[in-house]
């Protein structure tokens, strides 16, 4: 119950923000359908009821109608009327469509309904958009001008009725015009720098993260690549010098295991120092395959390792192979360190849908001194396995021995990597 309710939740959520992001797109769409429909009733009623430069004409004609008694030439002077009420109100609402995208339309019909008919509707929409969509603070003062003269036309130059209509037909508007103008291109010069800034951002952590990679290839050159091969260089010579057989074989054995440490080594610094003309490695990685000759070195070198493996083996994904050797090398690795002299069991159990990795290892035979460790060995291990979509547990058996345990899921698909 509780899943179907969050999966609903979600659905929601997300028809909820496609929704809102459509609305959002089209805001400035709707408004300017909202502007012209909204403002048509008023435009048609000062229409109607005009009382400008054209109104007086046709008051004058009909005066000079009615006293000739032409009662079809009064008909007509009426339909006259009704047309240049009603069509300029249609007209002004088509040109509020356009407010944005073609201005001057919309000025030029406000100058000529508000000195013509004393419709004001359309001069303050028409300020008012043009103060907001356009920086250009003078044709914005010439187009204030001409409305204000246009005023002069429509409400006579009566000195109180003229400011009034002044005011609060066009200072009022061009105000708040230039108000949220101005807000608007601050707005915008904001998210032009933040987004600016944030390119900048990405830049200097990539940067940073070339320099830091670059720090880190060369200490790792300086410091492991020089002390590995100090170590296969004394290798080599007691191998040489030796005259015990048994030393010899060891001698060569860690001669063998350092050069191969370095050659994987300098594939590591391949990929971390910034060389972009460089190619990536294509040396192969270790598989299950390669289990046989990693357990072989540890027998080799004195370790007891017990091999263990069930179910019905099948070809792996490579990332998923990779991981389970890592898994294999890290536990050897740890029981050399932690329990010298321990027997140590490899155990690899081949599922349906996964494959169970295990290794453990019997308590010390006797103290040890501790070797140096960083702690870093398992929680790279714990991600690596993590990003292959399994499970990795590790912790002391109740023998007092040590056991880590790994669930890899084998069932997906086989260019799935985890390295």
């Amino acid at each position: 119950m509780r899943t179907w309710v969050n999966d609903r939740g979600r659905s929601v959520g997300a028809r909820w923000r496609s929704n809102w992001q459509w609305w959002w797109d089209r805001r400035l769409r709707i408004a300017d359908w909202l502007y012209a429909l909204g403002t048509l009733p008023l435009s048609l009623l000062l229409q109607v009821g005009a009382n400008g430069v054209f109104s007086g004409a046709i008051e004058s004609g009909s005066a000079v109608l009615s006293r000739s008694g032409s009662v079809s030439a009064m008909i007509a002077l009426l339909g006259l009327a009704v047309v240049l009420s009603v069509v300029p109100a249609f007209v002004a609402a088509a040109a509020i469509l356009f407010r944005r995208t073609r201005p001057k339309w919309l000025l030029l019909i406000a100058v000529v309904l508000l000195a013509g008919f004393g419709n004001f509707v359309p001069a303050s929409i028409a300020i008012y958009s043009y103060a907001v969509y356009f920086d250009n603070r003078r044709l914005v003062a010439a187009w204030f001008a001409l409305l204000c003269l246009a005023t002069g036309g429509g409400y006579g130059t009566n000195g109180l009725m003229y400011v009034i209509a002044v005011v609060f037909f066009l200072v009022v508007p061009v105000t708040a015009g230039l108000w949220i103008g101005t807000r608007r291109q601050l707005v915008e010069r904001l998210h032009e720098r933040a987004e600016r800034l944030e390119r900048e951002q990405h830049l200097m952590a990539e940067q940073a993260l070339t320099t830091e990679r670059t720090r880190i290839a060369r200490e790792m050159h300086d410091v492991v690549a020089h002390r590995v091969s100090l170590m296969v260089l004394h290798a080599g010579g007691l191998e040489v010098s030796s005259e015990d057989a048994r030393t010899v074989e060891a001698a060569g054995l860690i001669r063998t295991t350092g050069r191969e440490a370095l050659s994987e080594l300098r594939g590591i610094l391949g990929v971390l120092r910034d060389e972009t003309t460089a190619a990536a490695p294509t040396a192969p990685q270790p598989v299950l395959a390669d289990l046989d000759r990693l357990i072989g070195e540890w027998s080799t070198a004195g370790m007891v390792v017990r091999r263990e493996e069930t179910g019905r083996v099948r070809p792996l994904a490579p990332g998923v192979e990779r991981t389970a050797y890592r898994i294999v090398q890290e536990g050897l690795t740890n029981a050399a360190k932690h329990a010298p002299g321990a027997e140590v069991a490899v155990r690899l159990h081949h599922g349906p849908r996964q494959i169970e990795v295990e290794v453990a290892n019997e308590p010390a035979p006797a103290p040890t001194v501790p070797m140096p460790q960083s702690g870093f060995g398992l929680t790279g291990l714990h991600e690596r396995v993590v990003l292959a979509g399994g499970s990795l547990s590790a912790g002391v058996c109740p023998d007092g021995g040590w056991r880590m345990r790994a669930i890899l899921p084998t069932d997906g698909s086989p260019d799935r990597d985890a390295e």
